[in-house]
């Protein structure tokens, strides 16, 4: 697919788990397993996005591409705007794939099945979740859910996303998989937005393009892959991947 690229933001100041894409797990480094399923997707050209030159250093030497952004970015989504730009002046990419760089466990078909819900030319931004199946997770605020109404048999049109439990009453709860596939046009028109008021209430970037009128629809998948965000997470994707490469 010639005008999709995906973008993979890679910082190394995360609070809870500085330096996490430079993070051993099952002898590579935890920014080289998201690379090497985000290439395995084959759906179009993969580029990491870092503000680190050791990142980009290991990300060449696993044969990917990495682009240097600034360090003061406030959002993955504003360093990825400044990497498309970098790497595609041209303008070619119609559609942009932010992939979290934290997902190790991710499947090439769920990066893929994040695409299909942009075949509907009103959706803006398109993105992924799984049915709650661990009742810990459905009170847990780590967990953001996504209410939504249902479009099609593993679709949702979203309505909001929350880190409360939502919605109430019987019927199942969606965990929210931050991976997102804009329309070129609507991540322009995002990163231009201010943060909005539940944004900022929340701390869930994607409330501003729903305040803005912007349609996201979620694709349905069968299980959460795991983000890496504390060093207990670290430990439990260690585990997983022992063994299994790539």
């Amino acid at each position: 697919m010639a005008d999709v690229l995906i973008l993979i933001p890679a910082r190394m100041s995360a609070t809870r788990l500085p330096g996490k894409p430079l993070a051993d797990v099952a002898g590579e480094p935890m920014i080289v397993h998201v690379l090497r399923r985000a290439q395995a997707a084959q759906i179009g050209p993969v580029v990491v996005a870092t503000d680190s030159a050791e990142v980009a250093a290991v990300v060449d030497k696993a044969g990917g591409q990495a682009v240097m952004t600034r360090p003061d970015h406030a959002s993955g989504s504003d360093r990825i705007f400044e990497a498309l730009g970098r790497v595609d002046p041209q303008r070619t990419a119609r559609i942009i794939v932010n992939l979290q760089g934290d997902l190790p466990t991710l499947t090439p078909s769920a990066i893929t099945a994040a695409l299909r819900p942009l075949a509907d030319a009103a959706v803006d931004i398109a993105t992924l979740a799984a049915e709650i199946t661990v009742a810990q997770e459905r009170v847990n605020p780590n967990v953001v859910k996504v209410v939504g109404t249902p479009v099609a048999p593993s679709r949702l049109r979203a309505l909001y996303f929350t880190r409360a439990i939502a919605p109430a009453g019987d019927g199942p709860l969606y965990h929210h998989i931050g991976l997102y596939a804009f329309r070129r046009s609507a991540l322009e028109r995002f990163v231009g937005l201010p943060p909005s008021t539940l944004e900022r209430r929340e701390r869930l970037e994607q409330l501003r393009a729903l305040e803005a009128g912007m349609r996201i629809d979620v694709e349905l998948i069968d299980t959460v892959p795991l983000g890496v965000d504390t060093p207990e997470d670290l430990e439990k994707a260690r585990a997983m991947l022992t063994g299994r490469q790539g």
